[in-house]
């Protein structure tokens, strides 16, 4: 599953852990905005991460859900490339 995770942290803190947390499941593509290509147990292990660490009255987390076909669609206007998972890896 592919998806556009986009935040707003009140707290410097709170925003430097989520910033973090983030990292260990999907790419940066900007300050606050993140592509992630993960399975349902990993997208259950991050929101609750996310949970875990936001204040709900506070921050906000948004999570966007996007289809292979829209992703084909994807556009980028300026620098960067699109983000890509092999489906194999060599150790």
């Amino acid at each position: 599953m592919f998806l556009l995770i986009t935040y707003d942290i009140m707290n410097a803190k709170r925003l430097r852990k989520v910033a973090a947390m983030m990292e260990n499941y999907g790419t940066r593509v900007q300050r606050s905005v993140f592509e992630c290509e993960i399975t349902d147990d990993r997208l259950a292990a991050l929101l609750a991460d996310i949970k875990r660490l936001i204040r709900r009255r506070e921050d906000k987390v948004q999570v966007y859900p996007l289809c292979q076909p829209c992703r084909a669609r994807l556009e980028i206007c300026g620098p960067g490339e699109h983000t890509f998972v092999p489906d194999v890896f060599i150790l």
